[in-house]
């Protein structure tokens, strides 16, 4: 959608003190900006506004809301110290706001740019920014396609399993889950956000996360998954962890791997409707690895190996492209009822 700039807010006198408000949820470890760091904007902006928003502007750059957001963008370990993300770009905002509004903390607009009609009933803080602000906080050297960002909170079903609480939470999140993707190494964002998406797109019930693998909510991971990471349940953890799924006693292991055995091997198959069709009614966990590494020696241990059948001279396929492959055809009964 094209936004429309409103008119420039006149300028007022400074003395204009901000009204009370909620204090931020920020963890004591991270290094909250204060609510009273920003100057309230002088006047309501011309853009229409709707519900409760409290309306505010940030000018400079050294400015504490500022460097908050440049650490949620650039920083794993801040990121999920706080359980806050940063999601850059008015489309991604529009997209996460389809399926869950509330989680919205704040959102940031270039000034003069009107709320979008889709966020008027949104009653957290709006706070408008100039160009340079923008840019320091997007990372963007244009602000031409960036007239928004929010900072919204962490998914409550994404989890970083502690070695004391792995079993719990494996068993609280995933463990009545048919269909598992489980990522060993993968560190191209690209494609780990695009393999989420398919995993969300196909109804499988989870991800998780081996060691190696990027951030789920690195910037470009967050723009692959087009919003699947906020939707479906995300699991960082170990093989420890990992051991707690495959004492299910229905539980199939299974691993994309690009070659077919040499020495007929039975822990080999090739992907197709006869073997889909045979794990219809059991649980798949199905390990992918990154193309550089492959897959690592715990997995190559733990699960079958399966490969996609190709004509032609190509040793392999793109681990995005091969993942989408594998998750369509892996589906469960119901989720391909679902789909017709």
């Amino acid at each position: 959608m094209l936004l429309a700039r409103a008119p420039p807010p006149p300028a007022m006198p400074s003395a204009v003190s901000s009204p009370p408000q909620r204090e931020s949820i920020l963890r004591p470890y991270c290094v909250p900006w204060t609510r009273g760091s920003v100057a309230t904007a002088a006047v309501a902006k011309a853009a229409p506004f709707r519900g409760e928003q409290n309306h505010k502007q940030v000018a400079s750059v050294a400015n504490p809301l500022v460097k908050h957001c440049v650490r949620l963008r650039l920083s794993s370990v801040y990121r999920r110290s706080c359980r806050r993300i940063l999601l850059v770009g008015l489309i991604p905002i529009l997209e996460m706001c389809s399926f869950e509004f509330s989680t919205i903390e704040t959102l940031l607009l270039l000034d003069g740019i009107e709320l979008p009609e889709e966020l008027y009933g949104f009653s957290g803080n709006v706070v408008y920014v100039s160009a340079a602000v923008m840019k320091k906080v997007s990372g963007m050297q244009s602000v031409d396609s960036t007239e928004a960002i929010a900072i919204i909170h962490m998914p409550k079903y994404f989890r970083d399993l502690d070695s004391d609480q792995g079993g719990a939470v494996l068993d609280e999140w995933l463990g009545s889950a048919k269909r598992i993707l489980v990522l060993d190494g993968i560190q191209d964002p690209g494609n780990l956000g695009t393999l989420i998406r398919s995993a969300c797109a196909f109804r499988w019930d989870g991800v998780f996360l081996l060691p190696a693998c990027c951030d789920p909510f690195n910037e470009k991971a967050l723009r692959a998954a087009r919003g699947a990471s906020l939707q479906l349940p995300v699991v960082s953890g170990n093989w420890s962890d990992l051991h707690a799924l495959m004492a299910k006693p229905d539980m199939k292991m299974l691993a994309g791997h690009p070659e077919s055995s040499s020495n007929g091997s039975e822990r080999t198959h090739v992907l197709s409707k006869e073997l889909a069709d045979s794990l219809m009614s059991e649980s798949v966990c199905l390990v992918l690895g990154s193309e550089g590494n492959g897959l690592s020696a715990e997995t190559l241990q733990a699960c079958e190996l399966v490969n996609i059948p190709m004509q032609g001279t190509f040793e392999s396929l793109n681990v995005s492209v091969a993942g989408g492959i594998f998750l369509f055809m892996l589906q469960t009964k119901q989720q391909k009822m679902a789909e017709r």
